[in-house]
């Protein structure tokens, strides 16, 4: 089977951008090469995103499409046309991604999307979660967790650092 991870970076106050979507506090903190990017990268090959996540790649990317060279699946409420680089899925997120977890290949990563993400912790079908901290404070803005009635319990399985940030690897038990 394959794993459901999350690697994504937040605020040491818990918070993944601004209330105005902005990441420039992330970009102003002094790391160490891509922050181990590249290294995670290419442990999938699959990236799981939102539709808000997917329209802010879209506004702030330049260039070329950044998961092009992997099966992009991005979820939506709306029936919208695939591209050369996208899967839109409109359909329970839970099932479809059951349904990949139990395909062959590399792992799924999630990419981003807060409400996608606090499903996935709901139904406990996140395997790992990778979660760099950034030392910032920006007191408000976008949390990483949602507030919820569920429970996971993690186990630390490696930590590093790139200069400033702190790199946090976590296992989701499985009970």
């Amino acid at each position: 089977m394959r794993n459901l991870v999350l690697f994504i970076a937040a605020s040491l106050d818990g918070y993944i951008a601004t209330k105005d979507e902005s990441l420039d506090w992330l970009f102003k903190v002094e790391g160490e090469g891509d922050n181990g990017y590249s290294e995670f990268y290419n442990t999938v090959d699959t990236v799981l995103m939102g539709k808000k996540t997917y329209d802010w790649i879209m506004k702030y990317e330049t260039g070329e499409f950044p998961y092009r060279d992997k099966e992009c699946y991005v979820f939506t409420r709306s029936s919208i046309v695939d591209t050369e680089n996208v899967s839109f899925i409109n359909e329970d997120v839970s099932d479809f991604i059951k349904k990949l977890k139990n395909q062959l290949g590399d792992n799924i990563w999630i990419v981003g999307g807060g409400e996608m993400l606090h499903s996935l912790l709901e139904e406990k079908l996140v395997d790992e979660i990778i979660l760099t901290i950034a030392p910032v404070i920006i007191g408000t803005g976008i949390p990483l967790f949602k507030e919820g009635d569920f429970h996971l319990n993690m186990s630390l399985i490696n930590s590093r650092t790139f200069n400033q940030f702190a790199e946090l690897h976590y296992e989701v038990k499985r009970e």
